[in-house]
């Protein structure tokens, strides 16, 4: 029996939405932590970022190497947050596309779902236009593959959506705050592989040092501008909401306290 509905949490969602507007260029990907319940219901609670080893702008792929790395990274969720979670499932990025599922998608889903039948997959759509109102837009989908042929013919597997809720969270977890703050390490050591293979690849020349040299320089200052500054100014922000909020309740329980102290 397949999903029923996904739960995402607020603050997974976020750190889902900011990897996936990293970059237009190519697909981001990376892995949901969470738990199932007896009704078939998937609570999402954390993402693993993972990094890349091959960028694409079409296809995005998961190691063995990488699902054993979450599985031990998820052991270590679960005990930050004291819940028995895993990993329940996948999520990447479709930067100027749809937000429908690949072929190569449903077929990456189906793969997964053999292993365990409750394991998701969810779709970022970004840097897309509305077409009517010329503003930016942002699409999830969340989803599974689903034999669409009769019994006894050839499996033809299509995809399936699944109902996804984004639930409210007071704060952020510890869990999504270490998430964020590994995301623009992971996309800087993406970053400096790609420099070390174009220089190797180089064979020593000189001319083709320098100018590889150069786009690594300017793509760690498009991280630092993009991410890593508005990521900064993002938590600043929520600091300063959060001491604002704690003088307003302590406002509170002074009022209340005096209304108590009157006989």
């Amino acid at each position: 029996m397949a999903a029923i509905r996904v739960n995402l949490t607020a603050d997974a969602y976020m750190v889902c939405l900011t990897h996936a507007l990293s970059t237009e260029r190519e697909e981001v990907m990376g892995l949901c932590i969470g738990e199932i319940d007896t009704d078939k219901v998937v609570h999402i609670v954390s993402v693993i970022i993972l990094r890349r080893s091959d960028k694409r702008k079409d296809r995005v792929e998961i190691s063995p190497e990488q699902l054993a790395f979450a599985t031990s990274e998820g052991e270590i969720i679960a005990a930050l947050l004291k819940r028995p979670l895993r990993v329940v499932g996948w999520y990447h990025s479709h930067p100027h596309i749809t937000v429908w599922p690949s072929h190569v998608d449903v077929r990456t889903q189906l793969s997964y779902q053999l292993l365990d039948e409750c394991f998701v997959g969810l779709i970022f759509s970004c840097f897309n236009e509305d077409k009517s109102t010329k503003q930016g837009q942002i699409q999830v989908t969340c989803f599974q593959s689903i034999n669409q042929s009769p019994e006894g013919e050839a499996p033809m597997y299509e995809r399936m959506e699944i109902p996804l809720e984004v639930t409210q969270t007071d704060s952020i977890s510890p869990a999504c705050m270490d998430a964020l703050v590994e995301l623009p390490k992971i996309l800087s050591q993406e970053e400096q592989e790609a420099f070390e293979n174009a220089i190797r690849a180089g064979n020593g020349d000189q001319l083709n040092n320098i100018y590889n040299g150069a786009v690594f320089t300017k793509a760690i200052c498009d991280l630092l501008e993009v991410m890593s500054g508005s990521l900064l100014q993002t938590l600043e922000q929520r600091i300063h909401r959060n001491k604002d909020t704690i003088q307003r309740l302590r406002q509170e329980k002074e009022q209340l306290t005096k209304q108590l102290a009157v006989p």
